[in-house]
């Protein structure tokens, strides 16, 4: 997949959320108690802390608020995006900071990381303003291998969620991928498409969601996939 391609048409998408008249202090139902302008605060952040990863090895950047004004905001993340597309457009294999040893610490990780990660707030961005678009199904089914290949691991490492006691099974209706998460054979099957199932392993929606089906022991699944997964 051309993660750059995606992370460049994401960015500019979230970008283009960002009008003179945006809500700023719009919530965002899916991020706690964070306004919109909380959400271009922290994508732009992460792009310059990205930035800052690549080029000097470390994750401690932390940079100035973002300008409260939707006009300068709109400029401010628009550079922030020009800076991590020209830091990542580089061999994926680089070297490079990242927050897991579970992955690869190059460049290509940030390619892949960045993309969902903006992926998944340009959704929370649309969600906030009443436009919320589903994913589509070939990223989304990336960003589910993301999560059972790294996030869930990595939040057992961190001693934020338990060993999972049984298996789940996950199937996508759209994309006919599937995952098996958990020890043994799979006590429960969750299944919906690909963008409803990404958006409820990550909490934007809920596993008891009409979208999405289950099968076997309920209870038990949706115990192994309350996690929590993902930070």
């Amino acid at each position: 997949m051309d993660f750059m391609a995606v992370l460049r048409e994401k960015l500019t998408e979230f970008g283009a959320l960002i009008t003179p008249e945006a809500d700023l202090a719009a919530p965002v139902p899916s991020c706690g108690d964070w306004t919109f302008y909380d959400l271009a605060d922290h994508v732009g952040q992460g792009n310059l802390w990205v930035v800052t990863a690549v080029a000097e090895g470390r994750g401690d950047y932390h940079g100035d608020p973002a300008p409260a004004n939707a006009v300068e905001l709109r400029a401010w993340f628009d550079q922030s995006a020009k800076a991590i597309v020209e830091s990542l457009s580089v061999d994926p294999a680089t070297p490079a900071w990242t927050f897991t040893s579970l992955m690869p610490r190059t460049v290509g990780f940030w390619q892949r990381r960045r993309a969902q990660e903006t992926l998944m707030h340009l959704w929370d961005g649309q969600d906030a303003l009443g436009t919320a678009e589903a994913i589509e199904p070939h990223l989304a089914a990336d960003g589910i291998t993301e999560v059972f290949e790294m996030f869930a691991h990595r939040m057992i490492q961190r001693g934020l969620a338990k060993e999972p006691r049984s298996a789940v099974r996950v199937h996508t209706t759209d994309t006919g991928d599937n995952w098996t998460y958990g020890p043994g054979a799979p006590v429960a099957e969750i299944s919906g498409t690909a963008s409803d199932l990404l958006l409820a392993l990550w909490g934007r929606k809920s596993l008891e969601d009409a979208a999405l089906s289950w099968q076997g022991n309920w209870a038990e699944g949706a115990g192994v996939l309350a996690g929590p997964l993902v930070p």
